[in-house]
C-alpha cells in the first residue's frame, strides 16, 4: 500500500540524472585543471628550444612564457572553482531545494554561452593568429606547436562535452517529474514538547486522571487488625 507522502518523497530519474550529469562534469573540470598545470612546464621548454632559432630575444620569450604561465593558472584555478559550484548545485538538486534548481538553470546558460565562444576561440585561433608585431607573432605560432598534441582535440572535446552536458542538465530540469520533486510539500515541524504553558495532552476516548492540586492524592486507610 502506497500513500502520497511516499510517492512525493520519490526522487524523480530526471533529477538524479542531472545531479550525476553536474558531478561528471565537476569531475572532468578537476581532472584538467591538474592536467594543464602538469603539461605547463614541458609546454615552456619546448617553446624556448622552439624560440631559440628566432630573431626573439630573451626578453620576449620570458614574456611569452610568463603570460602563459598566468594563463594556465588562472585558468586551472577558475575551472576548480567552476567544479566545487557544480557540486554544490548537483547537492542542492539531490536535496530538493528550489534555488539549487534556478540556480542551475542560469549556470547551464552562462557554460553554454562560454563553451561555444570557447570552441568559436579555439578554431579562429588556428584559422587567424593574432596580428602583432612579428616578434611577438611568431612566438605565438610556435607556442600553438609547444602544446602537446592530443591538446588541441581535448579543449575541443571538452568544449562541445560542456555545451551539451549543460544542455542536458537544463532539460532534464526543466521535465514534469522535475517540477514535482522540487514542488512537494515540506513536512511539518514537529510540535513542541509538553511544558507548564503547553495545553495538556490528549487521552482520547478516556477521561483525563483527577487533579488534587497541591495536596498529594488521598491514601487507603491501612486494614484493620
Amino acid at each position: 500500500m502506497s500513500y502520497p507522502d511516499q510517492a512525493l518523497a520519490r526522487r524523480p530519474a530526471a533529477v538524479t540524472l542531472a545531479a550525476a550529469v553536474l558531478g561528471l562534469m565537476a569531475l572532468a573540470a578537476g581532472a584538467y585543471a591538474v592536467v594543464a598545470l602538469l603539461a605547463l612546464g614541458g609546454t615552456a621548454d619546448r617553446l624556448r628550444s622552439a624560440a631559440a632559432g628566432t630573431t626573439a630575444g630573451p626578453d620576449d620569450v620570458d614574456g611569452v612564457v610568463a603570460l602563459l604561465r598566468v594563463v594556465t593558472i588562472l585558468s586551472a584555478v577558475l575551472t576548480v572553482l567552476v567544479g566545487l559550484l557544480l557540486l554544490g548545485l548537483a547537492a542542492g538538486l539531490l536535496a530538493g531545494r528550489r534555488g539549487a534548481r534556478v540556480a542551475t538553470w542560469v549556470v547551464a546558460g552562462l557554460g553554454l554561452l562560454c563553451g561555444c565562444c570557447g570552441l568559436a576561440a579555439l578554431v579562429g585561433q588556428r584559422a587567424s593568429p593574432l596580428r602583432t608585431d612579428q616578434t611577438t607573432a611568431e612566438l605565438l605560432g610556435l607556442l600553438g606547436d609547444a602544446y602537446p598534441s592530443w591538446w588541441i582535440p581535448v579543449n575541443a572535446a571538452l568544449s562541445v562535452g560542456q555545451a551539451l552536458g549543460y544542455l542536458v542538465v537544463a532539460v532534464l530540469l526543466a521535465l514534469p517529474a522535475a517540477n514535482g520533486w522540487f514542488g512537494r510539500a515540506r513536512p511539518a515541524p514537529p510540535p513542541p514538547p509538553y511544558g507548564p504553558n503547553s495545553p495538556p495532552p490528549s487521552y482520547g476516548p478516556y477521561p483525563p486522571p483527577p487533579s488534587y492540586g497541591p495536596y498529594p492524592p488521598p491514601q487507603a486507610p491501612p486494614p484493620s487488625r
